[in-house]
């Protein structure tokens, strides 16, 4: 019997094996590939592998199970027919395919992210027009198609000649030894499925080994499952009531006034006016800028000499140099912008359900009579923006290709036509012609009287950073650098043609990037990496000043609105940064799991498993130093991100009735 046993499971164990293979070459690439990011300490570097080889045993018992049933119950009378064989050779071959298919979508995905498959991945599969496109233009995709089915077919080809094929259509196999090659498979889905997690990888302070150590397939799926965490679920808490009374004391001063202090809310009125300071409504263009980091400007000691525009604007607006982004993607800088939130556990807002009428500075303008536009290069139906925009008041400017808003969504949409457009590729059409729309539609709104502000969201500085040619001097689809050359150079033309305008001298214009370049680092949340430029530009009564109080991304608006003097109702978490007190400085940093309270060079993360880990941050080398937890620091962090995710979950953030 122990010699019939292996012929009938060969092929299965030829798919295991190929599958090990292929796996641990993936991982090996991917150490040589950051190797001076690892940490290369024996024991650590095992374990990375170790752990790694466990995922990889679990994933592939997804894909064996299957295969498994199929060889118990089929009729042992028909092994070797027309019919087994077909599904054999069939079911092999999509299998092979899969694995070369999910290998070679890990590279282009780590080139990207450094990680194993996330979230983003799951997302991804919606927009597969954008993402097939952008993967098109930024990678060889004819040789890489060629090449995985070369060896998609040159894999299946040394197996057929090595005999397994052969082997499994034998007829001599009984179904006691089927039945005991399937237990132990069971076993270990059942297993995987029920006790095993993919945060039981991150055994390392090192996220590169962590992420080595899992395994891409096996992440993708644990992402689909778990894209929403509730806060109070998996972090660290402390009662509800002590929660929002931390947060609430924290807006106890003159302009600020709670609406209901008695209840668990942060809704108030917000004073900026005197006799002397009387309010000001220029228009306002907000220009977010997709994925600028600040070590990209001379400002911050870039020698590249690839921003001057903005190191010029730098230099002649209210510039601050100590601004953090809440997160890693362009949903959750809107999110972090708009709603002037912490960043709260899972996807970001932007993209969940239930995320319309709420709260957003879109409100506060209304409340002060202007137009509310959003504009976007590409489709706005990409992450579910224009759902959300819609939903929450502004007009839609967008290149649609026929996507439909939510049916229950009232909102004018404008479509960027083909005569407006002299570039595109996978994410959209290029700077120049969405700033261009901008200028036509300002153009429109300064004609009806009403003042507009107006949210644009940039795409050129985003791989495969093309953009159109002899317009500075680095080719187009070169690397990064030229990207944010010509996203600077976009900027200049802009803002030399809206000079001309008569609608210009009343104009704002609000600059500032989504997130940074690159969100990797070897730490739980790499703190420069979120390090991002903002400015405000032309403000009125307002002198050049460089700010380099510590702030976030969510206080950006709240400032300019206390510069233009506004007296408002708000249920935003953001403040006027210009009348920060040391006490008031602070940045949220986080990803979809991990959530960071910076202040003063020392940062909580807070984790899904309840840990809260305290660490010295050294800005020279961005290296994190564990160190002993503080009491009041603890539980100001906790609180922020408690009741930010309790006002979205109760539907605190909604627009109150008057």
């Amino acid at each position: 019997m122990l010699e019939i046993f292996p012929k009938r499971f060969a092929l299965l164990k030829a798919y295991i094996g190929l599958f090990l293979i292929l796996s641990f070459i993936v991982r090996l690439s991917f150490l040589i590939w950051n190797f001076s990011e690892v940490d290369k300490n024996f024991f650590t570097l095992g374990n990375t592998f170790l752990i790694g080889f466990l995922f990889d045993i679990a994933t592939i018992s997804f894909f064996a199970i299957p295969y498994l049933i199929y060889l118990l119950i089929f009729p042992k009378r028909i092994y070797g027919s027309i019919i087994d064989k077909a599904i054999t050779y069939f079911g092999f071959s999509i299998g092979v395919l899969i694995l070369f298919f999910s290998f070679f979508g890990e590279f282009t995905f780590w080139d990207e992210f450094q990680r194993r498959y996330n979230f983003i991945a799951v997302d991804y599969l919606i927009y597969t027009y954008e993402v097939v496109k952008n993967i098109n233009e930024s990678y060889p995709l004819p040789v890489l198609i060629a090449s995985m089915l070369l060896l998609v077919l040159t894999s299946i080809f040394i197996i057929y000649k090595l005999g397994y094929f052969r082997k499994t259509f034998i007829s001599e196999t009984t179904f006691k030894p089927k039945l005991i090659a399937f237990i132990p498979w069971l076993f270990i889905v059942t297993i995987s499925v029920f006790f095993v997690t993919n945060k039981q990888a991150d055994f390392s302070g090192n996220r590169y080994n962590n992420e080595l150590a899992k395994s891409g397939i096996y992440s993708f799926f644990a992402a689909f499952r778990n894209n929403e965490l509730s806060y109070n679920e998996f972090y660290k808490t402390i009662p509800e009531e002590e929660a929002f009374q931390t947060v609430k004391a924290s807006y106890l001063d003159s302009k600020n006034i709670l609406v209901n202090p008695d209840e668990d809310a942060i809704y108030r009125s917000i004073v900026n006016s005197d006799s002397i300071s009387q309010p000001m409504k220029p228009n306002v263009i907000f220009i977010c800028i997709e994925s600028l980091s600040a070590d990209f400007l001379k400002a911050f000691g870039n020698k590249n000499n690839i921003t001057p525009t903005l190191d010029s604007l730098a230099n002649n607006s209210l510039f601050f140099e100590n601004l953090y982004a809440t997160g890693t993607r362009t949903v959750r800088g809107m999110e972090a912008i708009t709603l002037s939130i912490p960043p709260t556990p899972g996807r970001s807002i932007v993209k969940r359900k239930n995320n319309q009428g709420l709260f957003t500075i879109g409100q506060v303008f209304k409340q002060q009579g202007y137009e509310r536009n959003f504009f976007y290069g590409g489709d706005g139906y990409f992450d579910n923006m224009n759902t959300y925009f819609g939903g929450n008041g502004f007009s839609i400017v967008d290149r649609g290709r026929g996507f439909l808003l939510d049916k229950s969504i009232t909102t004018t949409r404008t479509n960027i036509e083909d005569d407006e457009v002299t570039f595109e590729n996978a994410w959209g059409v290029c700077d120049t012609d969405i700033y261009n729309k901008v200028l036509k539609e300002a153009d429109k709104a300064h004609e009806s009287g009403k003042p507009f502000f107006d949210f644009v969201m940039t795409t050129s500085n985003h791989k495969p950073y093309t953009y159109p040619e002899g317009k500075i001097d680095i080719p187009s689809g070169t690397g990064r650098h030229g990207a944010v050359k010509y996203t600077d150079y976009a900027i200049n033309e802009f803002i030399k043609k809206a000079q001309h305008k008569p609608w210009f001298k009343n104009t704002v214009l609000v600059i500032m990037s989504d997130h940074c370049a690159s969100s990797a680092g070897r730490w739980e949340l790499d703190v420069k990496n979120y390090h991002i430029p903002a400015l405000i530009f032309n403000l009125p009564n307002q002198q050049p000043k460089k700010v380099n109080k510590l702030a976030s991304q969510i206080d950006i608006f709240p400032t300019l609105f206390s510069t233009l003097h506004w007296d408002y109702k708000s249920n935003l978490f953001g403040r006027d940064i210009l009348s920060m007190q040391p006490d008031d400085e602070r940045a949220f940093i986080g990803n979809y799991r991990k959530l960071g309270y910076l202040k003063d060079d020392k940062i909580l993360i807070l984790d899904e498993q309840k840990n809260a880990h305290f660490y010295s941050w050294n800005p020279t080398d961005n290296s994190l130093s564990a160190i002993p937890s503080e009491v009041r620091f603890e539980k100001r962090s906790i609180s922020f991100y408690e009741v930010a995710d309790d006002l979205y979950r109760n539907e605190g953030l909604k627009i109150k009735s008057k």
